[in-house]
């Protein structure tokens, strides 16, 4: 005997993908669902009488009691009216809202009459006094809030501090000196010295030393720093006791190869100190004015240029440089454009160093017959300037009256430029203001 199959329920489309259906389709054509497996409809519970026919009564427990409303006191048709308090409304945890007839919650926490201010934010370091650091610290020039740990790393925000070198200027009556490490050297080589005395007649005697450390050798930042010192602590020794002062630049550029060649000497370059490297060697040259002469002295390829008030009167350049374009052109073998186009154009040939082949002092004196400037300078600024005319074109026309704001420009039409090599100049007017006079 077979199983009585169940009956189908009468579909017009499959419920699962909507297909047409035939009314014996036992299966869904598109998907294949089981019509037979499909749930009674739910059962319909009306609320109101429709038809004449009156729903089942509602649950006992979901009755709610509708106030009645009051009778309208127009003729029209009376509208029931429900107000808010006249629900019992319960608390979301259960339990009866305060006050009777309370079945909507107006009673909102009474909205305060002020408002506590906020902490006040941090001061900005940008703009906050910084804090005086303890004995023998310094305070981070970025946070302003660290202090600076023996390797020159801030211990709050972990910026390296600016060397003190990277960035130097001085000014001292009316010569002026401004270094900068530039925009390619990881440090600053060059160092400078800037100073004045007074001859044995009384007149004004302003010096101006500038040294180039020379970069493949040994602590050359060392050797730079201490040749000017020694060179100008010479120079103003000598001075006053009525040395020439081409001798005494003489003297001074003695005196500071004395200077740095002890440099070799000392445990430090032994520690630094690898085969490859040479002893610590760096380039000078100076410049002592005094009111009616004009004195230059140099080793190496650091230069001294002279740039008249009268820019119609012919600039000049007062030294020759030490290196093998130099020589090239002296011995007649190049011309000067062919020399310094060369990559060995800036191959020294002299310098300051234990290691030099033989030290042989360059000095010349001048007696400008106007008044001008001298500048005094290292390779990286005459890179960007190389010949008089150049210069000339870069020094500001009121340089005689404001040598510090003239080497402040130089130095910043090198760093225009590329800023390849540290920059180093310094400005003296001639002739030599009278003790006192500055710059405006």
């Amino acid at each position: 005997m077979m199983s009585q199959m169940p009956q189908p329920t009468a579909l017009t489309k499959c419920p699962i993908c909507e297909w047409p259906l035939a009314s014996d389709d036992r299966f869904c054509g598109a998907c294949g669902h089981d019509l037979s497996a499909v749930p009674a409809p739910p059962e319909d519970h009306p609320t109101l009488t429709m038809n004449g026919t009156a729903g089942d009564p509602p649950d006992e427990a979901a009755s709610v009691a509708w106030p009645v409303a009051p009778p309208s006191a127009g003729s029209g048709p009376s509208t029931p009216v429900v107000l808010p308090t006249d629900l019992q409304g319960t608390e979301s945890g259960g339990g009866e809202l305060p006050g009777p007839g309370r079945g909507v919650r107006f009673d909102r926490p009474r909205e305060p009459d002020e408002y506590p201010l906020a902490a006040p934010l941090p001061p900005d370091p940008r703009t906050a006094e910084p804090a005086t650091p303890p004995a023998g610290m310094k305070l981070c020039v970025a946070c302003r809030a660290g202090y600076v740990d023996r390797d020159g790393y801030c211990e709050n925000c972990g910026h390296a501090q600016p060397r003190e070198r990277d960035h130097m200027e001085q000014e001292l009556g009316a010569v002026a000196a401004v270094s900068d490490r530039g925009l390619r050297h990881h440090r600053n080589e060059d160092a400078f010295a800037v100073s004045s005395t007074a001859l044995p007649d009384g007149s004004p005697a302003v010096v101006a030393i500038v040294c180039d450390g020379v970069s493949s050798a040994t602590r050359p930042d060392d050797a730079s720093l201490a040749a000017a010192r020694a060179a100008n602590e010479t120079l103003l020794e000598s001075l006053p006791r009525g040395t020439h002062p081409q001798q005494a630049m003489h003297d001074a550029i003695v005196a500071a190869s004395g200077a740095v060649n002890a440099l070799a000497q000392e445990p430090e370059t032994a520690q630094e100190h690898a085969p490859h490297q040479n002893a610590p060697a760096c380039t000078i040259v100076g410049s002592v004015v005094t009111p009616s002469l004009l004195v230059v002295g140099w080793v190496g390829d650091s230069r001294a240029y002279w740039v008249p008030v009268d820019r119609s009167a012919p600039a000049a350049r007062l030294t020759e440089d030490d290196s093998w374009a130099a020589q090239m052109v002296s011995a007649g073998l190049m011309s000067e454009a062919e020399a310094y186009a060369d990559e060995r154009a800036h191959a020294i040939t002299g310098w300051l160093g234990a290691d030099a082949y033989e030290l042989e002092p360059h000095t010349a004196s001048f007696k400008p017959d106007r008044p001008g400037v001298v500048v005094v300078c290292t390779d990286g600024l005459w890179n960007y300037a190389e010949a008089a005319e150049e210069m000339a074109e870069a020094v500001p026309l009121d340089a005689a009256g404001r040598p510090l704001h003239c080497a402040q420009v130089l130095v910043g039409h090198a760093l225009d430029g590329g800023g390849h090599d540290n920059v180093t100049v310094a400005v003296l007017p001639f002739p030599a203001p009278p003790p006192g006079a500055g710059s405006a």
